[in-house]
């Protein structure tokens, strides 16, 4: 059988203020912050992870904070929306929730027969819950936020293109994702295993403007293969297919080719292993910066760079 992507690793976006980012991410909808540690390329800006309880691939929402950044333009060539699965029966508890913090939300409506709540984040960046079978997941728990209520992954993203004609011919005969349905002006792909099914949803309007990347943009969508044997087979797959990838990149958590798909969006290919319990064990993941080895030597600059943030976390219940 024809090889797939394991649906979603992470998905990274671009915010502004650092602690505005923490505390929607941690305090409004409960995620986990498994990680504080710097961009990679650019070691005075934060990037931090936001995830269930061990950073487990597929559940990973990663920032790259930008102080007194101005917000993006939403447009073509981009992911516009980022959806988040829910337990069934959970949208009541969110709206109350929604409503308790002052923030708008659209719905409940229903796309492709699943309830769903539509709303922005502190950038502006637009976000959906998903009520799906999803129970059996993890998720993580706060004092706010039950677990029976908790985000356990990614339902999935949407992607809004000038013209889907090249990019759905890398989604089916490159990566191996299958059109499951259309439902208006949105078609959705389906790859992944069971529980970290990832759905992308395409719209196309030829005559959007195009979109650009800021505080509340999507940076980069990356999809999950298991080992560093299988990303260099995707990565000669790309190539024989026409595409340029980087070559392998040691992000520490995980190892990344990114290449750029026909409408624009910049695409990853990241390993599960080695995780995020590599330098921090798991009661205390994101409590202290880490830096990659190539920054450990200039950690007292970098520190007096970064803007500190309060991590006063809310207590687990």
């Amino acid at each position: 059988m024809e090889k797939r992507i394991n649906g979603l690793h992470h998905i990274t976006a671009i915010a502004g203020d650092p602690q505005q980012n923490y505390d929607f991410y941690t305090q409004v909808l409960g995620m986990r912050f498994v990680k504080k540690t710097v961009n990679f390329d650019a070691p005075d800006v934060y990037h931090f992870y936001f995830a269930d309880e061990l950073g487990t691939p597929g559940t990973v929402l990663t920032f790259f904070p930008f102080p007194n950044a101005r917000r993006g333009k939403h447009g073509a060539g981009e992911a516009n929306i980022i959806s988040f699965a829910v337990p069934k029966g959970s949208l009541d508890f969110w709206i109350e929730r929604l409503s308790f913090h002052g923030i708008s939300f659209d719905g409940p409506y229903q796309k492709f027969g699943y309830n769903y709540l539509s709303f922005l984040d502190s950038d502006g960046m637009k976000l959906e819950l998903v009520e799906d079978n999803v129970a059996h997941l993890t998720g993580w728990e706060t004092n706010e936020v039950p677990r029976k209520h908790s985000i356990r992954k990614f339902f999935g993203v949407t992607m809004y293109l000038n013209d889907s004609e090249k990019t759905e011919v890398l989604l089916k005969d490159v990566m191996g994702f299958r059109l499951h349905q259309q439902e208006g002006n949105i078609k959705r792909y389906i790859s992944g295993t069971e529980d970290f099914e990832a759905k992308v949803d395409i719209i196309v309007n030829p005559n959007a403007e195009r979109g650009t990347q800021s505080a509340g943009s999507v940076h980069h969508i990356s999809w999950r293969t298991e080992s560093d044997t299988s990303q260099v087979g995707w990565m000669h797959k790309l190539k024989a297919a026409g595409y340029h990838t980087t070559d392998v990149i040691d992000r520490n958590y995980f190892h990344s080719i990114y290449f750029r798909e026909p409408g624009g969006v910049l695409f990853e290919i990241a390993t599960d292993e080695p995780g995020f319990m590599i330098d921090e064990d798991r009661e205390n993941l994101g409590q202290s910066l880490k830096l990659p080895k190539q920054y450990e030597s200039r950690r007292t600059e970098i520190e007096k760079i970064l803007i500190p943030i309060n991590q006063n976390s809310l207590k687990i219940s």
